[in-house]
């Protein structure tokens, strides 16, 4: 009997998906990036090749950690969360073993490219370097800021301080905590608090802080503000990966799941968002593939091409890990918008469609 229900409803699943049904939007949207997240540590936890080893050969404290014997029990280690709640109620894009593939295409393969496409639904060549250049894409953020019931109702935060040009904030309006000031114009003593925290930790990059500070600005804003359309840029494992540090950037991926949780947690515990918010996850570019080079990214990386992409919520039909699909972080774009019932490919028919059978009236074919 238990096969039995499981098969039909894996069947009236795939017949949703396939056969234009419409999907209910939600009301709200929370996207969160985690810069730089390998799908080989999304799809198979950590690595053993790349633990350094103590002085006697024994295994060092982060590979005792998070070592595991199986991928399955490895990736569910590094990020409970991803594995436990959204692979089981929602969709994962872009596994290998499931023939699944989830890539930017914008050729240069690092952040502002990627998070250009990502937001704007296209690659664009004038976004060339990471320099600190206002974007001249309308974002969806920028769009949704301007639509009927989301006008003033969009944020974001992130520690890296080149996210305002990313989204153009004072073309769109949108409220950008980054850098050292998280909170932008604070109100309550929380704020001024999260803002000091920011500031008083260590500074171990130029003006960017940990991810910690700017998960408790956009958790803070949920509660007093409660924007509709929320975006939340992590940073520290991409940090940790330049320097070589598999243990931290290792560190950083659980710690990012842990606060991915602390957010969907709060959003279930608001009557605002409960029920009604869809929770969009991915990266901006993969790394190398190899011990040589899994530290960097760029277009010297061919690897780097290679993402993945989650999402849960409203909209999105519990289907686990995708199969024989390929999506590109350009549909990234028109997803946001979709899930909460708007059409950003009518105001930006250049980017591309939403992922398949989210959001939508049935699925895509697949690209």
């Amino acid at each position: 009997m238990h096969r039995l229900r499981f098969a039909l409803t894996a069947a009236f699943a795939f017949f949703c998906l396939g056969s234009g049904a419409a999907q209910t939007p939600a009301r709200n949207v929370v996207v969160i990036t985690i810069d730089g997240l390998r799908w080989q540590e999304m799809f198979g936890g950590a690595d053993r090749d790349y633990f350094k080893k103590q002085k006697n050969g024994e295994p060092g404290a982060a590979e005792k950690r998070f070592w595991r014997d199986t991928p399955e029990e490895r990736r569910a280690l590094l990020l409970p969360f991803m594995w436990h709640d959204m692979a089981k109620g929602g969709q994962i894009f872009g596994d290998p073993s499931k023939r699944s593939r989830a890539h930017v295409t914008n050729g240069l393969w690092f952040s502002y490219p990627g998070y250009n496409e990502m937001f704007s639904g296209v690659a664009d060549p004038r976004i060339d370097s990471n320099d600190k250049v206002p974007n001249p894409n309308i974002t969806v953020f920028e769009w949704l800021n301007s639509r009927p019931g989301f006008s003033g109702s969009v944020a974001a935060f992130g520690a890296w301080d080149v996210l305002p040009f990313i989204l153009n904030a004072p073309r769109s309006h949108i409220p950008v905590g980054s850098g050292l000031t998280l909170v932008p114009q604070p109100k309550t003593e929380r704020e001024r608090a999260i803002n000091e925290l920011a500031a008083d930790l260590p500074s171990y990059w130029d003006n960017e802080p940990f991810d910690a500070p700017v998960v408790y600005a956009a958790i803070e804003a949920l509660r007093t503000s409660k924007p509709r359309v929320l975006y939340v840029m992590l940073g520290e494992g991409d940090e940790w990966a330049h320097e070589g540090r598999y243990d931290l950037y290792l560190d950083a991926a659980e710690r990012g799941d842990r606060f991915i949780k602390r957010i969907w947690d709060t959003l279930q515990s608001l009557p605002q968002y409960a029920g009604k918010t869809t929770l969009l996850v991915t990266t901006d570019h993969g790394r190398g593939a190899t011990i040589k080079d899994w530290t960097d990214h760029g277009s010297k990386v061919p690897a780097a091409e290679s993402t993945w992409i989650a999402a849960m919520g409203p909209g999105v039909p519990a289907l686990g890990v995708r199969e024989d699909v390929t999506v590109t972080t350009s549909q990234l774009a028109a997803t946001i918008a979709a899930v909460v019932g708007q059409d950003f490919r009518a105001a930006s028919p250049a980017a591309a469609a939403p992922l398949p059978g989210i959001g939508t009236r049935g699925a895509p074919r697949p690209r």
